[in-house]
């Protein structure tokens, strides 16, 4: 059996701890982790406890469904012509949780064309979320990250298969092998990577890794087994800060290296980072930050010996692990005329790609870590958002357009949802903390890192962020749907004696494609088109 939990919906009550013990387990107030491949003798325990789940959040054998919320418009199953429905050609490049999820949505919703997965890696399609938590502590094998049923969606997979090319107007795609495969529909869904070390002679030294992949996983889980020397962590985002986590819950010592003011600060400011750099400290973390790491120097052998650091010192490390946040697969989009670069993939609300010339495409669509859409609560900023509950929102939107008309197709208008569990605390926001000007702790106590932090923009709540306070996120996320005015006046549980917005400190909001050279040719409006100046390698 496979059980999926949606931890964007877990409120951490805990049922499924006492309903299930074998499968599930909370070592912190709030932090769930499970097995998702339990034994057999454990199916009628998962049963109790997704029963007994009061926000129906664990799922057995099939991927979870979409964020909670309404359905976008009123309409029944997608029709985009019957014809299409028998007989269409879809291809998602690109068979992780946004591409299998979509490819799912795609069979329930009555497809029964030709469907096409492809894929880079050879694995069966797998979830990513354990391999910095339970992967990393051995408290699940690599095999149970294994995605639930894939084999039930009647589809060609075409794994261990890299895409290196589109031919938009053929509807193809070309592979590494030299074969094309032909389309009516796409979907793109390549995701990211991790970014490696800049330095290539320095990012292949024995001790030098990232995370994101199994390979990655695997070979950082053998690492922290065999090894007692320190960990060096570039990078405190959430994998970064994730990683040391795990560190010190082996025993290892480990320092943290952070370029910024405060660990998670680029994705919640400073104030709330400034919290979340005080847990890392009281758990032992060597954290150092406003420090960049310089440079990695070799013994003999080519094995890590030591880091040099931007205050001039040198750290001694036996592993280190680069955290430096995470590159889209795009390159294989280079020259197919969309608007493709490091920004990821520009689509509209509905999915449907853009060309390089700004017009919609109606047959290409993407979703996932790759897409970048515009959201109309935060002004229309195209938004690119690297988490679980955005893959399979998104791509569930991106599906049913697929096979819909124009009249019946949805907007991606769900709120951006995350997790992290770190240091025993689980941390959830709801909305774009960044896109904020104050922050205020509305609920809770920051001293008992139990809490509530609202953020707010020109007066309205934008987001909220709770540490082990998962039960209230629902709350907050109907209020930026609402456009509730900042700071929020209710007379909530935990509430303090005296609400005290300060400045949120959150990173400068820098357009993504800033510094791109675009090249407009052509007289006449049928002849006008626009390239994208592409910078050397």
């Amino acid at each position: 059996m496979r059980v999926v939990v949606d931890l964007t919906r877990c409120q951490g009550y805990g049922q499924c701890v006492f309903a299930a013990p074998g499968v599930f387990a909370m070592p912190g107030q709030e932090a769930l982790l499970y097995d998702p491949d339990p034994s057999d003798e454990q199916r009628e325990h998962v049963l109790r406890a997704q029963a007994a789940c009061p926000v129906q959040a664990i799922h057995v054998d099939r991927l979870a469904g979409h964020v909670p919320g309404p359905r976008p418009y009123p309409y029944p199953a997608a029709d985009a012509g019957d014809g299409f429905r028998r007989s269409g050609r879809i291809v998602i490049v690109g068979a992780s949780l946004a591409g299998v999820r979509a490819a799912a949505v795609l069979r329930r919703d009555g497809f029964t064309g030709s469907l096409t997965l492809i894929g880079d890696e050879s694995h069966e399609p797998y979830d990513r979320p354990p391999l910095s938590k339970q992967v990393l502590t051995g408290r699940m094998p690599l095999d149970h990250t294994t995605l639930p049923r894939l084999r039930d969606l009647d589809a060609e997979w075409l794994l261990g298969q890299r895409a290196t090319g589109l031919d938009v107007a053929g509807k193809r795609v070309r592979l590494a092998d030299g074969r094309e495969v032909e389309f009516d529909r796409l979907l793109i869904a390549t995701g990211a990577r991790a970014r490696p070390w800049p330095d290539e002679a320095e990012a292949a030294l024995d001790g030098v890794c990232v995370l994101r992949t199994i390979e990655d996983a695997t070979r950082l889980r053998r690492r922290l087994e065999t090894g007692n020397g320190r960990v060096l962590v570039i990078g405190a985002g959430f994998t970064g800060s994730e990683v040391a986590s795990v560190c010190r819950e082996l025993g290892r010592p480990v320092t943290v290296a952070e370029r910024g003011a405060a660990p998670l600060a680029g994705a919640l400011g400073k104030v709330i980072g400034g919290i979340a750099a005080e847990i890392q400290r009281e758990h032992g973390v060597d954290l150092r930050c406003d420090t960049t790491v310089m440079g990695l120097d070799a013994d003999a052998d080519g094995r890590l010996r030591a880091a040099r650091l931007s205050d001039g010192t040198t750290l001694e490390a036996e592993t280190a692990v680069v955290a430096l946040g995470a590159v889209r697969n795009v390159e294989w989009l280079e020259d197919a005329g969309l608007a493709a670069g490091v920004w990821g993939v520009g689509c509209d609300a509905g999915c449907r790609v853009f060309d390089i010339n700004g017009v919609v495409t109606d047959d290409i669509f993407a979703a996932g870590d790759i897409a970048r859409f515009p959201h109309p609560a935060y002004e229309f900023q195209f938004l690119a958002l690297e988490h679980w509950g955005n893959a399979v929102a998104q791509a569930e939107i991106a599906a049913h357009n697929m096979v819909s008309d124009q009249t019946r197709r949805w907007a991606h208008l769900a709120l951006p949802v995350f997790w992290s569990n770190q240091f025993g605390i689980n941390i959830k926001s709801v909305g774009v903390p960044t896109f904020a000007d104050e922050v205020v702790i509305a609920q809770g106590s920051v001293a008992e890192r139990r809490f509530v932090a609202v953020y707010g923009y020109r007066g309205r709540v934008t987001a909220a962020v709770t540490f082990d306070q998962a039960m209230w996120l629902e709350f907050y996320q109907r209020m930026i749907e609402r456009a509730a005015p900042f700071p929020p006046d209710f007379a909530m549980v935990g509430r303090p004696a005296e609400m005290l917005p300060v400045p949120a400190e959150v990173p400068p909001r820098i357009g993504v494609a800033q510094g791109a050279t675009v090249v407009v040719t052509g007289h006449d409006p049928s002849e006008r088109r626009a390239t994208l100046v592409r910078r050397p390698q």
